[in-house]
């Protein structure tokens, strides 16, 4: 099996995950707020839809996506919206059998492309590899407000290694979006598995180090919990301050969610 059919395997598989989730709500659970503002749970499984369709068109026929470029450029705060508002107005039946058909389309067409191609995207091109990191990611972090919105909680597998993954790479970015320069040295990252495994990257010397659970670092990087409610270790100032922006999304500096934790000067103590 290739890294790309690996992938894609691990994508598909978070998808089934999250359909399995939503595939026996009714209309009216469909239209539950979720925790990013303004979205139900109708809106996360249309944007997943809509953002699935856009890379399989970026994919199969650069040209038409760079029209797609174009229309986004017009609206670029809000465009994101304008689609998840537009899918989320169909009936729940339409966006579920949607979103299954586009992303069993993208499956097929991210494995057959060829090395070395990029794809392009709103953000920076990417190869067929990237491309199935990116869509991992982003459909296990709807898949946790999804969840959240419901008051379950989804099993955590070893294919948040993607997400972890792409959490270190974006790291100059969140800087970047943010108007301030990255550090000039790396940093070294220790997280732990679900399985138990140790993921690592960054040289052993490095001064500033973020250790702790792999899902607490994923739901840093996605924006899905506040700083304040994970249990991750952070050493260094340049560390300490990249947590606090730390965002591997495209698209401008994201809000975050609010702190769920108090602490004892917040209590008055």
């Amino acid at each position: 099996m290739s890294i790309v059919q690996a992938l894609v395997a691990d994508l598909t598989a978070e998808s089934d995950q999250l359909d399995a989730l939503v595939a026996g709500l009714d209309d009216s659970a469909w239209a539950t707020p979720t925790p990013a503002a303004g979205w139900t749970i109708a809106h996360q499984i249309a944007h997943l839809a809509w953002t699935d369709e856009a890379a399989a068109l970026a994919a199969r026929h650069p040209d038409r996506f760079a029209e797609e470029l174009e229309v986004a450029a017009t609206n670029p705060e809000g465009f994101v919206d304008a689609a998840a508002d537009a899918g989320a107005a169909k009936p729940p039946t339409a966006i579920l059998t949607h979103w299954r058909e586009v992303r069993a389309g993208l499956a097929e067409v991210l494995i057959a492309v060829p090395d070395g191609v990029k794809i392009p995207w709103f953000g920076p091109p990417m190869s067929a590899a990237s491309m199935a990191t990116a869509r991992l990611m982003e459909t296990w972090a709807h898949g946790l407000d999804v969840a959240d919105a419901l008051g379950v909680a989804l099993p955590v597998t070893d294919r948040i290694r993607g997400v972890a993954h792409i959490g270190v790479r974006t790291r100059d970015y969140a800087y970047l979006v943010n108007g301030a320069t990255p550090p000039s040295q790396p940093f070294r990252y220790e997280l732990t598995a679900p399985s138990g495994e140790l993921w690592s990257w960054g040289p052993d010397d490095a001064t500033d180090i973020v250790r702790g659970p792999a899902v607490d670092f994923c739901q840093l990087v996605t924006q899905r919990r506040h700083p304040a409610d994970l249990d991750l270790d952070v050493v260094g100032s340049d560390a300490t301050e990249w947590v606090r922006i730390a965002q591997c999304f495209a698209g401008p500096p994201g809000t975050g969610r609010p702190a769920a934790t108090t602490t004892d000067t917040e209590q008055g103590a």
